[in-house]
């Protein structure tokens, strides 16, 4: 029997039967998976349906940095020659070291049809004139976003980051209709428009697209931004090692869904045990990609350590998620885990008493910290008792998330900015 899942009921055989031909000619490609499935004891070509994938070995975001310190500069799981690859992008993590992505001209189409599904899902047209305010480098969320955005036939602006003025500038005199970002740039641009003493609504900006980082789904981040700008939110979420944007979010429909088409199957699995979930409403687990046709770096099972929650069911049945974060940031308190963007969330509902700006301030790496868990919060316009603030927040906290915390107030402005993606912990410097 088959299970449902993200997979439309209408692709499933063709994907089937595209995956097979994928798994039976990995081994002969990819000496990764060769020694990966011998080592497991594993026959690719056994697969009948997309069920039997939680038959094959997961592969880690560490084994693909093993893999290419073994055989730089793309690795041992490379599927092609470097003559092959037109592009290389690359995702850093927690280490700060590239891991090279390398696209081959079939890849770099299909990554372009998928995102500008994605983009269409989340109500791009061609009548839109897009500020891009992402880098065109390395970075994933650039090039194929700029591709994607042509394909519809949007007018796009490539202002990239460390551009404000010129983001204003260009939603000034080019009429803007929307803005694409990671949730932080777009609250740090209304930050920095307010400043030059105006008011973001005046741009006339009607949908913002975020992605690259948890933070468009959490209720009052979403409604402080919507707010500031007057437009309707959308989100996005993909992974550097497979496609720039796998899931995107209807308007209005509370979650994202998936829309990689015929180039990805999708699981849901619990990040303890491997299990597989089925992706109902109320379901929670980590996200893991298998690539269907990827030429460059095929992925079998990988698993992106990003932990969503199945919010319901689309008007045809497909799921719905929002990423609660990432297993990478999780803090483990007592044994409770913790997302920092959930405190984040949590401080932004009690504006504008609070600006929504916090860091959690470790003694040392995480995950496991112990208690009371330090947290630092920028006070917002009309902060009033400052010590009944404070209390507030702990409380809400410790209600909400079960872990003690011991919160700092700190001036607006106080905290790191980033046109990137937000920094929401920092460890503590040593005397």
């Amino acid at each position: 029997m088959t299970t449902p899942g993200f997979v439309a009921a209408e692709d499933r055989d063709a994907v089937t039967a595209m995956l097979r031909t994928q798994l039976a000619g990995l081994p002969a490609r990819s000496p990764f998976y060769a020694d990966l499935f011998a080592e497991h004891g594993v026959d690719p070509t056994a697969l009948v349906s997309l069920d039997d994938l939680r038959k094959l070995p997961f592969t880690t975001k560490q084994m693909l940095r093993d893999s290419q310190a073994a055989a730089p500069p793309l690795g041992r799981h490379a599927g092609v020659d470097m003559t092959e690859v037109i592009r290389v992008h690359a995702s850093t993590g927690t280490t700060g070291k590239p891991s090279w992505v390398g696209v081959t001209r079939r890849d770099a189409e299909a990554w372009t049809e998928m995102v500008a599904r994605a983009f269409m899902t989340m109500g791009a047209t061609r009548e839109d004139i897009v500020v891009h305010g992402a880098g065109l480098t390395l970075f994933v969320g650039g090039l194929p976003i700029r591709d994607a955005l042509e394909r519809i036939g949007c007018t796009m602006v490539p202002i990239g980051t460390g551009a404000s003025e010129k983001a204003i500038q260009a939603m000034d005199t080019l009429k803007a209709t929307a803005l694409h970002a990671t949730p932080s740039y777009v609250r740090y641009l209304a930050e920095y428009v307010r400043k030059q003493g105006r008011d973001p609504k005046e741009f006339g900006i009607k949908k913002i697209f975020v992605g690259g980082e948890p933070g468009g789904g959490e209720p009052a981040f979403r409604a402080h931004i919507e707010s500031e700008w007057g437009a309707q939110v959308t989100e996005g979420l993909g992974n550097a090692d497979m496609a720039p944007v796998i899931f995107a979010e209807p308007p209005g429909a509370g979650g994202m869904r998936f829309t990689g088409g015929r180039h990805v199957v999708v699981e849901l699995i619990d990040p303890d045990t491997g299990e597989v979930i089925i992706p109902e409403p109320g379901a929670t687990g980590e996200l893991v990609y298998t690539s269907v046709d990827r030429e460059c770096c095929p992925l079998v099972r990988f698993r992106t350590r990003d932990r969503v929650r199945v919010t319901g069911l689309d008007k045809d049945g497909a799921p719905l998620i929002r990423c609660i974060g990432r297993t990478d940031d999780m803090l483990i308190v007592l044994g409770v885990n913790v997302f920092p963007t959930a405190i984040r969330d949590l401080v932004q509902t009690l504006a504008p008493r609070t600006n929504g700006v916090i860091q959690v301030v470790l003694p040392h790496p995480g995950p496991r910290v112990e208690p009371p868990l330090r947290v630092e919060v920028e006070l917002g316009p009309q902060p009033g008792d400052q010590q009944r603030l404070k209390r507030e927040i702990e409380d809400l906290i410790r209600a909400r998330l079960t872990v003690r915390a011991d919160v700092t107030l700190v001036p607006p402005g106080t905290l790191e900015r980033t046109e990137m993606k937000s920094r929401l912990t920092r460890i503590e410097a040593k005397a």
